[in-house]
């Protein structure tokens, strides 16, 4: 298997279920043109999220990691019209980016970029009582992702879904030897979900257009 025989599944996949979209090509478009690196989600990743965040009747959304909202243009597609999505981002310069994009796409009343440091920010949502959440997106750098996860725990209920992306990291995630922060960071993430009571949780790995990766999905079940 090849990366070239991953991506041509991945776009024969799209075709079927993720076809073209003008603000979802727009956006990242705008994300390329602005010289920020292209590691948002692949388009049929977007649609698992979309679809993730309807199973579970999603409200309100909490994304850690924005980027150029293209994942949180396919999230916040999936609330109702009174649901309100909530994405951290702490560069400047992308958060600009994202907010013309979800604007663009028609979003901007539902979604709220807010620019900050996550680890700065999710404590400050939990002191002001903020949440719970129906669906967090963990997306951001992953040598923190155990903190964003302890701050996430803080601000969900039994039936939110706690999603982790790039889990894998190229495979690299099996070897407790790794000097890698990112891999570090990561497996400590999981196995903090595996010995949390309050979660139950899988991880999986992904072939396709990103390459060699995967994501965890926890279901909080109880407080």
């Amino acid at each position: 298997m090849t990366q070239e025989q991953w991506t041509r599944v991945d776009s024969y996949f799209d075709e079927l279920f993720a076809p073209p979209d003008a603000a979802l090509d727009a956006a990242l478009k705008a994300t390329s043109e602005a010289g920020m690196p292209l590691i948002n989600v692949a388009p049929n990743q977007g649609k698992l999220l979309h679809l993730l965040a309807r199973l579970v009747g999603a409200r309100s959304v909490l994304e850690i990691g924005t980027l150029g909202g293209y994942s949180a243009i396919w999230l916040a597609r999936a609330l109702p019209p009174e649901g309100r999505l909530l994405t951290l981002e702490v560069n400047p310069a992308h958060a600009d980016i994202a907010r013309a994009n979800i604007a663009r796409a028609g979003l901007a009343e539902q979604v709220e970029v807010r620019l900050g440091s996550a680890l700065i920010t999710l404590p400050q949502l939990v002191e002001q009582g903020a949440g719970p959440f129906d669906l967090v997106f963990i997306d951001a750098d992953k040598a923190s992702t155990p903190d964003y996860l302890s701050w996430t725990l803080r601000l969900t209920k039994p039936g939110s879904l706690i999603i982790i992306d790039n889990v894998v990291r190229n495979g690299a995630v099996s070897d407790p030897d790794s000097a890698n922060a990112d891999v570090q960071g990561i497996r400590r993430a999981l196995a903090m979900v595996a010995q949390e009571p309050r979660l139950d949780a899988a991880a999986f790995q992904t072939v396709g257009v990103k390459g060699y990766d995967g994501m965890a999905i926890a279901l909080v079940t109880s407080a």
